[in-house]
């Protein structure tokens, strides 16, 4: 989603007035409605700056990577909230009904602040907080990516950017096979959002298969993302960017994959190569 903004724009010393495409950037309030001791409640669990589209996708992803639900099948609805409001004319509240309320701790999992569209750990206090736990490490057998596969990752990421391609401001997060073929992709004004999207659409229309497929990001790596791809059990990430000393350290922890820094003819793996066939 896009917006057009009257400029004035420099080029070889002449300016002109010009009509450029910009990304929309909106708050979403993200509610769970559970039933606890025969009576309904609903919680506001966090607020993420956002770009509009893909609502459902994006709570349902943050859900299975903040593991507040164990699989999909504890989702019994979603649905847009309020009014239609501001200059977009849009819904900035989704709710998700949730099944399993027997474990379902509110006060531990409630982040009532507004996250930063360029780092969803801002807010968050201590890795304590930040870390999921995650019972096992990755299995280091699969998936098998040949390093050409790698190499054309980004122009395959870019070609599914649509948004991109108007603006130059918004993220994207792509499901790609060892064939070199995109699975799905999604994007955001905020990268954690773009992989919440793809996470929860992916897992929603059953498109995951970890022996095979790896995820591809237009930025850089932190530690929040290497997060996410561990909750949907990911064996690689990949990101144009570089990774942070966090991201590093997690990704090497439960043995996932990690390459940076990914351009047409180079790319950096910072842990666990053995999944690249080089």
């Amino acid at each position: 989603m896009d917006i057009k903004y009257k400029i004035t724009k420099l080029k070889n010393n002449s300016t002109e007035e010009v009509n450029d495409a910009v990304s929309v950037e909106e708050p979403l309030e993200m509610n769970l409605r559970y039933n606890l001791e025969n009576k309904w409640h609903i919680e506001n669990i966090t607020i993420t700056m956002r770009t509009p589209g893909n609502d459902e996708d994006l709570i349902t992803g943050f859900l299975l990577n903040e593991r507040i639900i164990e699989n999909i099948n504890q989702i019994e609805k979603i649905e847009k909230k309020g009014d239609r409001v501001g200059d977009y004319n849009i819904n900035n509240t989704v709710e998700a009904t949730i099944s399993n309320t027997n474990n379902l701790d509110i006060g531990k999992i409630k982040r009532n602040f507004i996250t930063n569209s360029s780092c969803g750990v801002c807010g968050k206090t201590s890795l304590d907080a930040i870390e999921v736990i995650k019972d096992e490490k990755l299995d280091l057998s699969f998936p098998k990516i040949n390093k050409e596969v790698i190499l054309k990752a980004p122009e395959l990421l870019i070609n599914q950017q649509s948004e991109f391609s108007r603006t130059g401001g918004i993220h994207a997060s792509g499901l790609i096979n060892h064939h070199g073929e995109i699975i799905a992709a999604r994007e955001d004004v905020g990268r954690h959002n773009a992989l919440d999207k793809l996470i929860g659409f992916a897992t929603k229309e059953k498109l995951i298969d970890n022996h095979s497929q790896f995820i591809a990001c237009s930025g850089r790596l932190n530690f929040e993302l290497i997060q996410k791809g561990l909750m949907a059990n990911i064996g690689v990430m990949i990101g144009v960017g570089a990774p942070t000393s966090l991201a590093i350290d997690l990704a090497k922890r439960f043995n996932m994959t990690l390459v940076g820094f990914v351009k047409k003819n180079s790319f950096n793996i910072y842990t666990n190569k053995n999944r690249i066939n080089l």
